[in-house]
């Protein structure tokens, strides 16, 4: 094993002041073959082992030694070669460590076998994931998406995972005979818990549809904060709300969907959205457990991609939450539907001034409908341009109309401001109101109605 000194971002205390949970290795296993082809836009094995001990480092793991463990092939019994095996008991005997990180996905066999040889607990990659999760979920909503995903993956590991599970529970009722036994038991509670769960997490979809009708007939549009993990979504949504939602410099500070109302320069009001972040080989159970919160995105007008351009895997980064995207029908490179995409490159306070020139010159050499925007939620430069172009691209295809109203129509002109964008506003010599308001098409014929001459 390629050895890395002890990540001291391990050390650090939790966001709420606990000591660390645990001492870990963090190994990053690696296929010869697949090392030495790696494409551009790709991670390399290094910046994988820099995430996964990133992902460790998010639930207090005191990672005492990391590394990248090469592979000539991957062995069914225990994924590594004997010889790797025995390399790492020696390691967590000589650290101490209680648990085992591989950032991988490991079979049940695998993982028990492993668990075996090194007298630790052995976490893969979905299922350190799954622990963050667990941990950073706060709203009842979430605390579902989360457990139903956690029992999913508990019940791929039943298969021949634990001997006790081969046990035999004694006959009750009427059948008599030799019972089920342990691992049947244990299955058919993960079911049933499932079972009480997706009902939950139906009523919690319908309630969000209820609301989105209800956004429908007082339309704000609604813009959401998409990219991988620790892009910085959450201290943009602070900055452009002034809301106090957690951000952190860790992954996935943020899990709730949190939504709030912020007023545009122009007087039109949206709804923003701030999202789970996406990160790589993002686990199927958690796109699946979370797509009724991921509706969000899917129903949005418009979606901004937060990315952390100081970030030396930012190409990476942006080809893992185009595929999420993707899975949830979302075509990003598509400019002429719906939701519009802005691509918000955020973190340029940490960029030199070389860095910076060059993103600014790639920027404005692309055309206006994919041009991103430069942003530092930090300190806030760059946030009036970005509310610019979410005016431009929530304008885009909506209706203007021309109107005229009594001046004693007070009633009528606060309507207008409520629910449609209003352009200009002006008072005639004969004291009527000329307003000009932008609205989406679907509201455009109530509004003609409503102020009918």
């Amino acid at each position: 094993m390629e050895p890395r000194r002890r990540d001291t971002r391990a050390d650090r205390l939790s966001p709420t002041g606990s000591a660390t949970t645990g001492r870990a290795l963090v190994i990053e296993p690696v296929l010869r073959r697949a090392a030495a082809r790696i494409a551009a836009g790709e991670r390399t094995p290094a910046a994988r082992l820099d995430e996964a001990i990133g992902l460790a480092s998010a639930i207090d793991l005191e990672v005492e030694q990391s590394g990248i463990v090469t592979l000539s092939a991957l062995r069914p019994a225990t994924y590594l070669g004997k010889g790797k095996v025995e390399e790492i008991a020696g390691l967590v005997k000589t650290h101490e460590a209680g648990i085992v990180v591989m950032d991988c996905a490991l079979t049940p066999v695998q993982q028990r076998n492993l668990e075996k040889a090194w007298g630790a607990k052995v976490v893969d990659r979905t299922g350190l994931i799954l622990e963050i999760f667990g941990r950073r979920a706060r709203t009842r909503e979430g605390a579902l998406q989360v457990e139903h995903a956690h029992l999913t993956y508990q019940k791929s590991r039943l298969v021949r995972s634990w001997t006790h599970l081969e046990r035999q529970r004694g006959g009750f009722g009427f059948l008599g005979g030799p019972g089920e036994t342990q691992l049947e038991a244990d299955r058919r509670m993960i079911e049933e818990r499932l079972a009480k769960i997706e009902a939950e997490l139906a009523k919690v979809k319908r309630t969000r549809e209820l609301h989105r009708d209800s956004r429908r007939r007082v339309p704000y549009p609604i813009v959401a904060l998409v990219g991988y993990t620790n892009a910085g979504k959450s201290t943009l949504f602070n900055r452009m709300t002034q809301a106090q939602v957690l951000s952190a410099d860790m992954l996935f500070a943020t899990l709730d969907p949190t939504l709030r109302a912020v007023d545009l320069p122009h007087g039109a009001r949206v709804i923003l959205s701030d999202t789970v972040g996406f990160i790589s080989e993002l686990p199927t159970m958690l796109i699946a457990a979370f797509r009724a919160t991921l509706e969000e995105v899917v129903e949005a007008d418009v979606i901004l991609h937060v990315r952390d351009v100081s970030h030396g895997d930012a190409a990476a980064q942006l080809a893992d939450v185009e595929k999420v995207l993707g899975q949830l029908g979302i075509d990003a490179h598509k400019q002429d539907g719906k939701p519009a995409l802005i691509e918000v490159w955020n973190k340029i306070d940490r960029l030199d001034a070389g860095s910076r020139a060059r993103l600014v010159n790639i920027a404005e050499r692309r055309p206006a409908s994919e041009r991103p925007v430069l942003v530092s939620a930090m300190t806030g430069e760059g946030l009036d341009t970005l509310a610019a172009a979410i005016e431009t691209r929530l304008s885009a295809g909506r209706v203007l109309i021309e109107l005229e109203l009594d001046p004693a129509d007070g009633a009528g002109v606060s309507w207008l401001h409520r629910h449609t964008e209003v352009i200009r506003k002006a008072v005639d010599d004969s004291g009527r109101i000329a307003m000009t308001v932008r609205t989406a098409p679907d509201l455009a014929n109530a509004v003609r109605t409503k102020f009918a001459r």
